[in-house]
């Protein structure tokens, strides 16, 4: 008896001691990897990928992502291109469609990231069929950061020239080498009929001076540059007279390229850990920008036209049977948020599984939408006065993308007192516009090739950021030659707008009715608590019915009212539209390629079969940590302790 109790107890000894040694050797390796790994902490709740360091941190890092350069000069556009009243006439259109649609997408996009914790490419471990819609976002954000980069560059370019007095657009100086057609008041000319009988031209200046008028039909229209245009043309990007003549590279853009790259690197050097310290300045500073541009704005004679034009001081509600100002509203909302392109499910993979994710959109969406409507009045006001300085309607001074940015608004602050301190305030800003957005894309990158190379890539994330980030710095040099510009517009036009809106198409119908608005309800639900079903009813009527059917629409519309890229007045050759429809095939294809060959690949006799077996989830889907599992996945295999997380093209057995 004393033998078999001697021989139990040290077989409970050993059983111990054993399960004591393999903790041990679990948390060894914990500690291994937290110690190879500078972008996770030991107090992260998932150590492979690792976590925000606060709720803060990654709030900022949304808003930051979705607040970018298109709240700033896209969106006052908007307003001027629908004859302004932009409270009454776009902002209801603009309104709804973010409760119909960019809500919901949102919301879709965090809570997926945030359940699974994965990047843009594994995380359709979902539907596997569609994994293709995670390798079309990687590209279309690809294809965007060379473009973005670019863009920075040209506003670190704009700040340093702003360190002199008088600002080099001010004027037409011959030092930097303006013309004839240059100049800051044009005095058009008029062909004058003389009582004799012969015509005479004259300037304007003179019938004034000589209480004369020119009669109609008479006037001549000379061709003529204001300097901050022909300053953007003939100095900053010294302009080729089309795509075809590709020029040199400019090392002047080129290097400010590069210090823009290396801002980018060092930021992401540690991951979510860095660039979520960053943030805090690069967010914030942008707001505090733009309320010293609007009091300084409100104080300009003037200023009032502008914001008179800004918030329309007729209501014409007929504009609201307008197709475009609805499709202009949803295109601004898309763009604006950044769905569809797979920053929100990164950034969002970050997150502690129990995050509120609902509070987050509502804050996130709301912080974005009144930033548009905010900036608006900075720049309504400052356009305003120049506008009542040139004597001009302010229907004439406002432009769209670049030419708002860097040509009409830098023309209106060299008009103002003390114009270099607002001018390196206004280009700053714009920087960390930019910067902030590029984080999130970069990171988009970054994490789908840490996930999809775990073992290899996870503990030398500092030499792959380096990498990256020089690859993007030698791709975006072409965008800094002679015809940069033109390469920057027709990348900016196919790899965007109808791109994106089939990319949240896709998504939409692939979570809410091949995986299952329900189910994902309940995979929401083990995040953030139950919910009445009242709270969803209105989220499954977007997903599965609404936001389909107006994204479907907007495609539509956009497809039948498409029209050539175009840059200013300089028509692109056809074989750049077709490069550019290339670009967009090679982004969209992987759709339905990764989905027919996961069909082919998979298990079933029938068509049918093979089509349930390819959009069943594979066997590892669910949350990424076994804690989190629960009841309704805790049968299912870890994804943690996988060796790579998604096998791209392998279908999972059913």
């Amino acid at each position: 008896m004393d033998s078999w109790m001697d021989h139990s107890s040290s077989a409970i000894g050993s059983h111990i001691n054993c399960s004591t040694i393999k903790v041990d050797i679990e948390k060894c390796k914990l500690t291994s990897e937290v110690a190879d790994n500078d972008a996770v902490n030991e107090d992260d709740e998932n150590v492979k990928r690792g976590n925000w360091s606060s709720k803060t941190d990654y709030l900022l890092s949304v808003i930051g992502s979705a607040v970018g350069l298109g709240n700033v000069w896209r969106f006052p556009y908007l307003a001027y291109k629908n004859g302004g009243d932009i409270i009454t006439v776009f902002l209801i259109p603009y309104t709804l469609m973010l409760a119909l649609v960019g809500m919901p997408l949102f919301f879709l996009e965090i809570s997926f990231g945030q359940f699974a914790s994965l990047s843009p490419v594994t995380i359709w471990k979902a539907v596997p069929m569609l994994q293709g819609v995670g390798l079309t976002m990687i590209l279309v954000v690809t294809a965007s950061i060379g473009p973005s980069t670019c863009i920075l560059a040209y506003s670190l370019y704009y700040l340093f020239a702003s360190f002199q007095s008088p600002l080099p657009w001010a004027d037409c100086f011959s030092w930097w080498g303006a013309d004839e057609t240059c100049s800051r008041f044009p005095d058009p000319l008029c062909n004058l009929t003389l009582d004799d009988g012969y015509f005479k031209i004259i300037n304007t200046t003179w019938l004034q001076a000589n209480n004369e008028s020119c009669p109609h039909g008479s006037e001549i229209s000379i061709p003529h540059q204001g300097p901050s245009e022909q300053y953007w043309d003939k100095v900053v990007l010294r302009r080729s007279g089309s795509m075809d003549e590709t020029g040199e590279i400019l090392w002047y853009l080129a290097l400010c390229l590069l210090l823009v790259s290396l801002i980018l690197g060092a930021a992401l050097s540690k991951g979510i850990k860095s660039s979520g310290k960053v943030v805090y300045f690069t967010v914030t500073f942008p707001y505090v920008v733009l309320t010293i541009l609007l009091i300084q704005g409100l104080t300009l004679d003037g200023a009032n036209k502008g914001i008179q034009f800004y918030i329309g001081s007729q209501s014409d509600f007929s504009k609201l049977a307008d197709a475009e100002v609805w499709k202009d509203a949803a295109t601004q909302i898309l763009y604006s948020l950044g769905v569809a392109v797979g920053p929100l499910i990164t950034l969002s993979s970050s997150n502690k599984f129990h995050n509120n994710c609902y509070r987050d959109t509502i804050v996130v969406c709301v912080v974005n939408c009144a930033t548009s409507v905010y900036a608006g009045f900075a720049i309504f006001s400052v356009l305003g006065h120049m506008a009542h300085v040139q004597d001009k309607p302010i229907a004439e001074v406002v432009q769209s993308g670049f030419g708002l940015v860097f040509i009409a608004y830098p023309e209106a602050l060299a008009l103002l007192p003390w114009a270099p301190l607002w001018s390196i305030l206004f280009f700053f800003m714009l920087l960390t516009l930019g910067l902030d957005t590029q984080f999130a894309d970069l990171e988009i990158v970054i994490t789908a090739l840490l996930d999809l190379f775990p073992k290899f890539l996870r503990t030398k994330r500092l030499y792959l950021t380096i990498g990256i980030c020089l690859i993007f710095y030698f791709l975006a040099l072409l965008c800094v030659t002679q015809a940069g510009i033109y390469w920057l517009n027709m990348m900016d036009h196919f790899c965007s707008g109808w791109l994106l809106i089939s990319i949240a198409l896709v998504e939409l119908i692939s979570l809410s009715w091949i995986y299952g608005a329900n189910r994902f309800i309940k995979d929401i639900e083990m995040m953030i608590g139950q919910r009445t079903w009242l709270f969803w009813l209105w989220w499954r009527v977007c997903w599965l019915l609404i936001s389909p059917c107006l994204l479907a629409v907007i495609l539509l519309w956009s497809l039948v009212t498409y029209a050539p890229p175009r840059y200013g007045p300089v028509e692109y050759p056809v074989w750049a539209i077709a490069l550019g429809w290339c670009m967009t095939t090679f982004c969209i294809m992987w759709i339905p390629i990764v989905a027919i060959v996961r069909v082919v690949q998979a298990e079933g006799s029938t068509l049918w079969q093979k089509l349930s077996a390819a959009c069943t989830a594979a066997p590892d889907w669910g949350p990424f940590l076994k804690q989190h599992k629960g009841e309704r996945y805790g049968d299912r295999a870890d994804s943690a302790e996988l060796s790579n997380s998604v096998q791209l093209l392998a279908t999972p057995k059913m």
